[in-house]
């Protein structure tokens, strides 16, 4: 599975009465992948409870074939997982988004995942992720399993409480103090080969700034984002068709008959640096769709 095809992941609390006919995309056709959360999203009272919730869920789940989106879950800490590994029918979920994710806990998870059987998404949202050093030393960790990481998430929220903030209703988050750490998150990772997921956008009313957001995502090379609202989901995946002019380049990029560099349009195309944005571009389009002339002209 490529990072890619996530779309906007839905977080979903546990606690939820409807959990499974909103994680298998009953209530929401459009919805690509979600998450079952255990860990912020449920109180501690609530945690039994929730529990119970996910075990009638994956009974459910197991039955239901692999023809629905794929099911992530979170689970509250380390002895959570070992909790959730142990339930009957834990193999019907993709995998696991590992909370707070920093050098020293990471390992810990990983005495637990001693198969290749669940893939990982783990998130980075805590004081630590503020430290080049701590970067560094999380990297080396994820490059000796990478192959089971699916993306790195980012925390927007955990690591803004981190600071005292919380986002603007009316700017995106780049326009805030995270714009320089999203920045250093994506340096830091993506030219290792990792996928990183754009934050959750809270403000879910103001849908005109999610899109812009979602295309700073896009800017940054974040082609997944949490989506923490069911109406947010058709807008954030919408955003991830492409213009046909620049799904036109790509595939001139990539039939290679062009010579060495070559312009479309009055830009620069070359091969040898525009390759990995080129098979990104026709990915997103075979995934997603490309945006109607018309709706282009005027986006």
């Amino acid at each position: 599975m490529d990072a890619i095809e996530l779309g906007a992941t839905l977080y979903v609390p546990a606690m939820r009465g409807d959990l499974y006919e909103t994680i298998i995309g009953i209530r929401h056709p459009a919805l690509r992948s979600s998450v079952v959360c255990l860990e912020d999203s449920t109180r501690p009272e609530d945690v039994p409870q929730a529990l119970t919730n996910f075990a009638a869920m994956l009974r459910r789940l197991a039955q239901a074939g692999a023809n629905r989106p794929p099911v992530f879950v979170r689970p509250r800490d380390e002895n959570m997982l070992v909790r959730l590994l142990a339930l009957p029918g834990i193999e019907a979920v993709k995998g696991f988004v590992l909370p707070k994710v920093t050098a020293e806990s990471f390992p810990a998870f990983l005495r637990h995942l001693v198969h290749d059987d669940h893939l990982l998404m783990p998130t980075l949202e805590t004081r630590e992720i503020f430290d080049p050093v701590e970067l560094i030393r999380l990297r080396e960790q994820f490059l000796s399993v990478q192959h089971r990481i699916l993306a790195i998430r980012i925390g927007g929220n955990d690591l803004l409480q981190n600071i005292g903030a919380r986002r603007s209703r009316t700017r995106s988050i780049y326009d805030g103090p995270l714009g320089g750490t999203i920045a250093t998150l994506v340096t830091s990772f993506a030219p290792f080969g990792f996928a990183l997921s754009g934050p959750v956008f809270e403000h879910f009313g103001n849908a005109d700034l999610l899109r812009e957001e979602v295309e700073r995502d896009i800017e940054h090379g974040l082609l997944t984002k949490t989506a923490i609202h069911p109406a947010q989901i058709e807008l954030i995946q919408s955003c991830y068709r492409v213009e046909a002019h620049d799904l036109a380049e790509a595939r001139a990029i990539l039939a290679g008959d062009k010579g060495g560099v070559f312009a479309i349009a009055g830009s620069m195309c070359e091969p040898a640096t525009h390759r990995r944005w080129a098979e990104t571009m026709v990915k997103r389009a075979a995934l997603y769709g490309v945006r109607p002339e018309a709706v282009a002209a005027t986006a």
